[in-house]
């Protein structure tokens, strides 16, 4: 399967590609004989919504149509999480499955990140009875060296069992290992157990990433226990943080009893025309290379672009290094889960808050209800201090109710919840529109009402031809000292480069002098600063409120977490000086009390 134009996307560009840009790719890699794609699904629902100013089943007709009626179609679903971060009700499961057929899928290859088989049962027939095919998962990962417990050949086959015996309907198995950190030999030993166990006519495919720099052997040692497919990738969408290359792999099997059956000569023109479409999309340097530290911390390639990009978009990018040591021990403490979406990034949020609050200091929402139940039922039992730190951060005690069950009772989760959204802001309640608020929320809201933000990254190559001298008072380049180090700053419309990290900035002239003056106090002020950057989502409060300290006045949203910004003593709201949609800086005024 050619996972390019999903997979390879999400890996390389944090899954922000609008559609026009690729569907010229697309179409050579169809003219080079390709008829299996990954075409939709994962982060690449979402994110067309979030980034691209796109509609994700406008995408998937397009890609139809481009790739032909004939071609497999598939598209990756998060078994009760469908195709969000959070998990969902019984209709909004099966409207997933009942849409996508709509829209022209073939395939749905479906997983639980926690191998909790108890979440792939209603979402797996649910995609069976909409016709379409079913691709079952068992998700794969290595965990950081010392540690036991799961994630090894008598894992993996108990898996399996255990899907078997719930009687879960399937068309394929696939052993999906997101990071790339499954040890070869493992993944050998746990396809030949497989092979053993299915029918002799069942159909095994295996899925890795270049990652950790094994992805190629992986692949052999697949095909070599009895796969009978695996995935791969083009350039650029290939190697680093995605699938091996489909020339890389093509030249790895020569002179060995396997062999593609491809052109390789059409690939490698379909190639130049994909690298043609995406030159001028900004491609991450950790994307293309290898990561020889991911074993001790397995961030998949599709989660760790995508949080890359978020860092930059927030002035943070510094950070990562920190970020993906102190992902370790988020691991080693948190059951188990396989690192891919969306257990990877409560993985990484989590990480985040260790680096930027202090080491579990604060429980990232997603992760505290991970090691509390709420997603299903960890591989092991997550480490007991982390347990009660979440269950008292988080105000929630342990559980082991079916998510299923517990999201069906929640009045505000499924397709009514929404449709009363949709008809209090006046919109079409079309199955589509449904679907996309239930998923996507406030942001798919805000894409039906035409307020969405477009967040891809792209270099303007006609800026340095197109350039005029800059006006003597308005410098286009500056060097900035700050504390005797320089720093190199250059404006380019909106978009400002400090030192290689691009910003989007809103630059105005104050049109009253007056606006410098301070305001008036009759007392003592207190500053309400932001903790960490991020996009201000909501703000509780209004000039004249009283407030207590500790009570939460505004929401910000940075690394796909809502994080509250508390009220540091009692007083009442003088000033507030940012609203809704503003991008924040770390420390940066949000409100003053007095």
């Amino acid at each position: 399967m050619c996972t390019a134009f999903r997979d390879g996307f999400q890996s390389v560009y944090g899954a922000r590609v609008q559609t026009k840009d690729f569907l010229p790719a697309l179409e050579a890699a169809r003219d080079a004989g390709i008829d299996y794609f990954e075409a939709g699904g994962g982060a690449r629902f979402q994110s067309l919504y979030f980034y691209c100013q796109e509609d994700a089943f406008d995408m998937i007709d397009a890609f139809r149509e481009t790739a032909g009626p004939d071609a497999n179609l598939q598209t990756l679903a998060r078994g009760v999480n469908v195709v969000g971060l959070e998990s969902q009700s019984s209709d909004v499961i099966k409207m997933h499955a009942d849409l996508f057929k709509k829209h022209g899928i073939t395939t749905v290859r479906n997983f639980d990140a926690l191998n909790d088989v108890n979440n792939l049962i209603y979402s797996g027939q649910c995609i069976v009875d909409a016709g379409l095919l079913h691709q079952v998962v068992v998700t794969m990962m290595e965990l950081p060296p010392g540690c036991k417990g799961a994630h090894d050949a008598d894992f993996y086959a108990k898996t399996l069992q255990r899907i078997l015996d719930a009687d879960i309907p399937y068309d394929a198995v696939c052993f999906k290992d997101a990071s790339g950190t499954a040890v070869p030999s493992k993944v050998y030993e746990t396809i030949k157990r497989a092979r053993k166990m299915l029918p002799a006519d069942a159909y095994i495919h295996f899925h890795t990433h270049e990652t950790a720099g094994v992805s190629v052997l992986a692949n052999k040692a697949a095909l070599d226990a009895g796969a009978n497919a695996i995935d791969l990738s083009l350039a650029p969408c290939s190697g680093g943080t995605c699938q091996p290359d489909v020339l890389v792999m093509w030249h790895a099997l020569r002179g060995s009893e396997y062999e593609l059956d491809i052109d390789i000569d059409k690939v490698r023109d379909a190639e130049e025309v994909f690298k043609e479409c995406m030159s001028d999309y900004f491609l991450p340097p950790e994307a293309v290379a290898v990561e020889p530290l991911i074993p001790w911390s397995p961030m998949p390639g599709g989660a760790l672009t995508a949080n890359t990009q978020m860092l930059r978009d927030n002035g943070i990018m510094a950070k990562y290094p920190d970020m993906i040591r102190a992902m370790s021990e988020v691991v080693r403490l948190g059951g188990y889960g396989t690192s891919v979406t969306p257990v990877s990034q409560f993985y990484f949020q989590q990480a985040f808050n260790n680096v930027m609050f202090g080491e579990w200091e604060k429980i990232a929402e997603s992760y505290g209800q991970m090691v509390l139940g709420y997603f299903g039922k960890t591989p092991v039992q997550p480490d007991p201090r982390v347990v009660e730190l979440a269950s008292k951060q988080l105000g929630l005690e342990p559980t082991t109710e079916p998510p299923l069950e517990r999201n069906d009772a929640d009045s505000s989760k499924g397709l009514e919840a929404a449709r009363k959204k949709l008809q209090e802001h006046n919109l079409p309640e079309t199955d589509e529109n449904l679907f996309i608020v239930a998923t996507c929320k406030e942001k798919g809201l805000a894409f039906l009402q035409g307020n969405a933000e477009l967040g891809i990254r792209k270099i303007d190559k006609t800026a340095e031809a197109t350039a005029t001298p800059p006006a003597p008072d308005q410098p286009a380049e500056y060097t900035v000292t700050v504390d005797g180090k320089d720093y190199f700053l250059a404006f380019n419309g909106n978009n400002v480069v400090v030192d290689g990290n691009v910003y989007q900035v809103s630059l105005k002239p104050r049109s009253d002098a007056s606006d410098n003056s301070a305001p008036a106090s009759t007392g003592a002020t207190t500053p309400v600063k932001a903790q960490m950057p991020g996009v201000l989502l909501k703000a509780h409060v209004n000039v004249g409120d009283q407030v207590n300290s500790g009570q939460a006045i505004f929401v910000l949203e940075a690394m796909k977490m809502e994080v509250p910004v508390a009220a540091p003593c009692d007083g009442v709201v003088k000033e507030v000086r940012v609203t809704p949609g503003q991008q924040i800086a770390n420390g940066q005024e949000l409100a003053v009390l007095g």
